[in-house]
């Protein structure tokens, strides 16, 4: 359709309320909420999800049972501002987290919460910034060529805004369960949150799940392919890998360990094998997955940074309500102006090969983005590929320009974070600009939204990192941070750390024959570097969802309300659990008479069902995804087995 043909929801000559104090308000909380959630999950899975679909929902839950108003675009704009949290938190735990692991280790100091709010800030800003002059180009001159297949589907959310009640409380349904179910397994500790048996008779291997909600979740919004990509890389790991070092590596002692492997199993297990070997070849398997997926992807990315960039700054001239922009000279006049910030303050550890590194990194990696989230979703976005390369070829800017040891990596992490945060804004923000687009809301408006979710993001990102890392630290089991891990054994290989080559090359190629095999390397790599006990869990919601998937209905538009309700009720079981979690984080750190308070609450010493009662409550849980899609979507007697 023609640009000039298109006509929005709400018409460019009507005005509505849009930038209102309760949207804004109301999106700056969604934004801490899902940001928070998706910090925890992101360190915990690897993975997190988009907050823009929830976000309107409760939105025009809230508006209609409490204001008793109704306004499609202030809906529009409390999902604009609340989905830049999730994306602001994504970019940040990819990265910044390895901060804290050199810290432990002795390298650098713990960076102060100035010092992490600024980097996220900065990258927020300039991924907001770099996307708005992008505007005309891929969002409007583009439509119907370029489909933003999560902006479209918020879009028609909000179209849909009767439904918005009902769906609104499927959302708020799922996220009281899963906080109920959270609290009791991994704070009372009823039962245990990670089952787990080991196979005698096939030394090496071992089975388990963890009975998490948000890991369901994932699993069905991911849908069952994808679970099964990631459950596939596990199964690789836990009955493939660890079974031959065990076999063929029994009386060895293999780098990084310092024991035989005989004596490594005898003493910690199957988790002793997997935290020494195979973190290393799934990191290596990751590090290679990012880069393949960013090759394959070049000549998308040159066609687009070419069109874009003949396009930068022609931005809509006209003076209709929906083609009011923030003027692109104060743009480029306020990247400047960060660019500059960051290399003079000395509070952020950037010099000035490293500004220009995230200037020039920052513009081209956002065009991709913006592009790329257009083509393909926000999903299939390779950031962890543009993060990786970025990190490449700053550590070694870094190092043959002299700042190398401690001091160059940190300088690097704090370009990648930066680079990372741009790439997954810029992102999120061409979802939310396609939103605005077919609704009719004001660019400028929701440009402003987008200013403020990432300003307060970045805010507390650094509060919920510190208190995440008080608790549990990360690169352990409650907090793996696959991501930032493997970021940093990048960076400390490029510097000369010592790695264990061997088991990391391992990794880049099996990712490469992964690759040869047709499949998707990502996922596979992910299942590779993460336990399968985790995978498990997820692949048990992506079965979930493959069930209703099969079921028969009435008529598609019944299946697509029945899994649609199931999104939005697994996407407030992800909230759910990351808001307890954190919960959880705070009384581990509270101490009452030399004892935390989470200590206190603990009742496993005294009382626990077990294994068997975490799988119950497991199904149950699982039961409970499918009887709320179809209760959410009205569609009960719609579907038959």
């Amino acid at each position: 359709m023609e640009e000039k043909k298109f006509q929005p929801f709400i018409p460019a000559d009507k005005v509505v309320p849009e930038f209102t104090v309760f949207s804004v308000v109301l999106g700056i909380l969604l934004a801490v909420i899902f940001g928070g959630a998706n910090a925890y999950l992101g360190l915990r899975v690897g993975m997190t999800v988009s907050a823009s679909i929830p976000a309107a929902v409760i939105s025009m839950g809230v508006i209609r049972k409490i204001l008793k108003r109704d306004s499609i675009l202030e809906n529009n704009m409390v999902q604009t501002i609340g989905s830049a949290g999730e994306s602001l938190a994504a970019g940040a735990i990819f990265t910044m987290p390895a901060l804290f692991m050199w810290a432990t280790e002795g390298l650098c100091e713990v960076p102060s919460l100035v010092e992490i709010g600024l980097i996220a800030l900065i990258g927020g800003l300039l991924g907001v910034l770099m996307m708005i002059p992008l505007r005309s180009a891929l969002i409007v001159k583009e439509h119907g060529v370029l489909g933003y297949p999560e902006g479209q589907a918020c879009a028609e959310v909000l179209m849909a805004g009767e439904e918005g009640g009902s769906s609104s409380s499927t959302v708020f349904a799922g996220l009281g369960i899963a906080a109920a179910y959270k609290f009791i397994t991994d704070g009372l500790k009823l039962f245990p949150s990670e089952v787990d048996w080991t196979i005698p008779a096939y030394k090496g291997s071992g089975v388990g799940v963890d009975v998490l909600p948000a890991l369901a979740g994932v699993g069905y919004i991911c849908g069952a392919r994808v679970s099964s990509y990631m459950f596939a890389g596990s199964t690789l790991a836990w009955f493939v890998l660890m079974p031959l070092i065990a076999l063929f590596g029994s009386d060895l002692v293999i780098y990084p360990a310092t024991d035989t492997v005989s004596q490594l199993w005898a003493a910690e297990g199957t988790w002793g094998l997997w935290d020494t070997f195979i973190r290393y070849i799934g990191a290596g398997a990751l590090a290679a997955g990012g880069i393949i997926s960013l090759i394959k992807s070049l000549p998308l990315i040159v066609k687009t940074f070419a069109s874009a960039f003949r396009d930068y700054g022609k931005g809509s001239v006209g003076t209709l309500r929906t083609e009011q922009e923030i003027p692109v000279k104060a743009v480029l006049l306020a990247c400047l102006a960060i660019t500059l910030f960051m290399w003079l303050y000395p509070g952020i550890p950037v010099n000035s090969v490293g500004a220009v590194t995230v200037l020039v990194f920052g513009f081209f990696f956002a065009t991709v983005s913006s592009r790329m989230v257009g083509m393909i979703g926000s999903s299939n976005n390779p950031v962890s590929g543009m993060a990786i390369a970025t990190l490449l070829i700053a550590t070694l800017m870094l190092k043959s320009t002299g700042t190398d040891g401690a001091e160059g990596m940190v300088g690097a992490i704090a370009i990648g974070s930066v680079i990372c945060i741009i790439a997954a804004i810029s992102g999120d923000t061409s979802q939310d600009l396609k939103t605005g687009f077919l609704l009719g809301a004001t660019p400028k408006k929701q440009q402003y939204g987008e200013l403020i979710g990432v300003s307060v993001s970045a805010v507390t990102i650094g509060a919920i990192l510190y208190l995440l890392n008080a608790a549990w630290g990360f690169g352990g089991d409650e907090l793996g941070a696959p991501q930032a891990m493997m970021m940093k054994m990048v960076i400390e290989g490029v510097m000369g750390g010592d790695l264990p080559w061997a088991l990391v090359f391992t990794g880049v190629f099996l990712a490469v024959f992964i690759e040869i095999l047709g499949l998707p390397v990502l996922p596979v790599a992910i299942g590779i570097y993460l336990p399968f006990h985790l995978n498990a869990g997820i692949m048990a919601g992506g079965l979930v969802r493959w069930l209703v998937e099969k079921r028969k209905y009435s008529s598609e538009k019944a299946k697509n309300d029945v899994i649609q309700s199931g999104v939005l009720y697994t996407s407030g079981m992800i909230a759910g659990e990351g808001i307890v979690g954190i919960i959880l984080a705070v009384l581990a750190v509270i101490t009452v008479n030399d004892r935390s308070v989470g200590e206190i609450i603990d009742i496993s010493g005294s009382f626990s069902l077990g294994n068997i009662g975490g799988l119950v409550a497991f199904g149950l849980l699982l039961v409970s995804i499918v009887l709320y899609a179809h209760k959410g979507a009205g569609s009960t007697k719609k579907a038959k087995n």
